[in-house]
Formats: C-alpha cells, sequence, structure tokens
C-alpha cells in the first residue's frame, strides 16, 4: 500500500512480513528463554505466539489481569504443546513483582529476548490544561515499569541477549498537543533502554514503532478510526521475531518502524550501521562512540 507517512522504504506493510516468518531458519528461536511483559493481548501476545513457532523452549508472559495471560498460553500450547508457558501476574511498576517473576521464570538459568511492551496512554489533555498530577504520574508509570523490567533483564541476561523496546512514533513525531505525556514518557524511556544498550554493548537494543494496531491502547487514544487505517498485529510481531535474529544485528541502537522493508534494510545495511539513519539525536551533529565530533558527510543514498 502507498505509505501513509514518510517512509525510507519504497515498500510499506501493513502485515506479516515473509522475511520475520517463524519458518525461516534465520529466525529459528530454538533454545531461547523469552519473556514479554504485556504480554496478555495485542501485540504481546503475537509476539509471543511468533517466537513459539520459531521454536522458543521457554515464553513468560507478564501482564496485570491473569486471564489474557491464561488465554495466551492455552492458545500457544494448543499448536505447539512443547513450548514451556510461564505467567505471572505482574505490576511492571511493581519492582518486586517484576523481580519475583524474572526469577521464578528463569531460575539459573539465562534470558535470551525480553519484549518490553507494558504502557499506558496517560492523560490526554494539551499542556495548557492537563492536571499536573496526573501529567507527571503517567509518565513516571511508564517510565518506572521499563526501569524495572530493564534492571531485572540485566540481572538474567545471557551474553548476547536481545532487548525490544516497543515503543511509539509519538517519541520523536507530534500528533496533536493532546499526547504530550505519554510522548515525553515514549522519548524517555527510549533514552532509558538507550542508555542500558550504551553500557552494555555486548546486548543487543532495538526500538519499535510498532504500527497502528487496534489494540485496547489504541481505542483508548481514539481506535483505528481516527486515522483512518489499521495495520495487522502480525506485522510488529513479524519484525519484532526478525529483530532477535543475528540478521538484525546492522540495527542495533536504531529507532525503527515495523512497517520498514526488512529486505531493502537489509540491502542497505553497511550505510545504515555506519551512519545516524534511524538514531535519535540531534541533527547535524554526529558524533563517534568516544564523543569527538566527527566530519559532517552526506549519507550515500539509497537505490
Amino acid at each position: 500500500m502507498t505509505a501513509p507517512f514518510p517512509s525510507p522504504t519504497k515498500v510499506w506493510y501493513t502485515n506479516a512480513q515473509a522475511a520475520g516468518s517463524p519458518s525461516r531458519p534465520e529466525n529459528s528461536a530454538k533454545g531461547k528463554n523469552v519473556l514479554v511483559t504485556g504480554g496478555g493481548s495485542g501485540i504481546g501476545a503475537e509476539t509471543a505466539r511468533y517466537f513459539a513457532e520459531a521454536g522458543a523452549s521457554r515464553i513468560a508472559l507478564l501482564g496485570r489481569r491473569e486471564q489474557p495471560l491464561l488465554d495466551t498460553k492455552a492458545s500457544i500450547n494448543e499448536k505447539f504443546p512443547n513450548v514451556d508457558v510461564f505467567v505471572a501476574s505482574t505490576d511492571v511498576t511493581n519492582k518486586a513483582d517484576v523481580d519475583a517473576a524474572f526469577l521464578e521464570f528463569l531460575g539459573e538459568e539465562k534470558l535470551h529476548v525480553v519484549v518490553s511492551n507494558a504502557a499506558m496512554i496517560g492523560p490526554q489533555d494539551s499542556v495548557r490544561i492537563v492536571d499536573s498530577e496526573k501529567f507527571l504520574g503517567s509518565i513516571q508509570h511508564n517510565l518506572k515499569g521499563s526501569l524495572n523490567v530493564a534492571q531485572a533483564f540485566l540481572r538474567h541476561a545471557s551474553k548476547d541477549a536481545v532487548a525490544i523496546d516497543v515503543n511509539s512514533s509519538a517519541a520523536h513525531l507530534n500528533f496533536a498537543d493532546a499526547f504530550g505525556a505519554y510522548s515525553i514518557a515514549k522519548l524517555a524511556v527510549f533514552r532509558l533502554w538507550d542508555s542500558l544498550a550504551f553500557g552494555n554493548p555486548e546486548l543487543s537494543v532495538f526500538h519499535v514503532q510498532p504500527g497502528v494496531v487496534k489494540t485496547e491502547m489504541n481505542r483508548e487514544a481514539g481506535g483505528t478510526e481516527a486515522v483512518g487505517f489499521e495495520d495487522h498485529v502480525s506485522m510488529p510481531a513479524s519484525f519484532n521475531l526478525w529483530l532477535a535474529s543475528p540478521e538484525a544485528r546492522f540495527l542495533k541502537g536504531k529507532f525503527l518502524w515495523a512497517n520498514w522493508d526488512i529486505e531493502e534494510l537489509k540491502k542497505n545495511a553497511k550505510d545504515i550501521e555506519a551512519g545516524q539513519r534511524f538514531s535519535v539525536g540531534l541533527v547535524g551533529w554526529p558524533f563517534d562512540q568516544d564523543g569527538f565530533k566527527v566530519q559532517l558527510t552526506e549519507e550515500s543514498s539509497w537505490n
């Protein structure tokens, strides 16, 4: 379809990508332990199903409400009975809850993939009139939940583990002044995971705009009807599965949209990895990893 937003790839996806298929050997999750927050429904649940189909050994589903977690577990085990699915009713803003869930799931084992997917919209009022307590409270809620998950991830991560921060385009785009709290929270969450990546370069951290999917959060924000189009939940699930594969390592630290064509991204891997493309920073002011200013050059055009 024609991209409703500016796109760096010629092809724009609204459904699952073949490159993110669980049947591709390159996307195999065999032997991996995977943990998904917000795993009871929507993008989290579908992502868990994709990892199950790709052969993950054990999958943990964390979320506030137990029944959706149990429903997702049942749907996975119906098709993939050999996958060990662990569920824990967990408030990610409660550090003790998060730590206990990680420990019960993993014990002495290591975590190979975490998908940090839990979030809240918060108040939908402009800065002019928003209640300051609700505004700041929602930012703290989102940031605290991500911090608790990030810290638990670091304690249990394998040496080459992958973290997928399911973020939002609201972190780098202004859609309406009603989403100030959510936008600020998502940019802060990006920086949190980016700081984790900077301090632990052996790990692979990705940030993803998952598309416009009809989830509970989406409905709270006005629904797909408000924007006039909809992405299928399989689209971010397939993209997340691919990000956990070795093929995606050239995108470490990048902010990505799940709609972008994986094959085209792969063709331009060298340019992306070497440059500032898809990085969040100060436009026109690139740095090398040691913090020294480097000469500004034109990045090569994509074919």
